[in-house]
């Protein structure tokens, strides 16, 4: 009975310093993970490209505003006016 309680201790406290050891490495390598700054790259450039993305629509409005109303109604004009020439 003695040799099986001293079995079952050895065990008991052999799995609870595998226990104890896989939380502290577990432990360090969540706070190395945190500690690496090797992600922010990838949050600058998709919000560069956010950014381009959102100038570029608001120039393409602004293009489109323009030529709308002003450019194509004087161009229209200046093509009937071609074509109404009576030299």
């Amino acid at each position: 009975m003695k040799n099986l309680m001293d079995k079952v201790s050895a065990k008991v406290t052999a799995r609870a310093i595998s226990a104890s050891t896989r939380s502290r490495e577990a432990r360090r390598r969540f706070y190395r993970t945190i500690a690496q700054n090797s992600g922010e790259g990838f949050v600058d450039a998709a919000l560069k490209i956010l950014i381009s993305v959102v100038i570029g629509a608001l120039l393409l409005a602004g293009l489109y505003a323009l030529f709308n109303n002003t450019v194509l109604p004087t161009l229209v004009q200046r093509v009937k006016d071609l074509f109404n020439y009576e030299g």
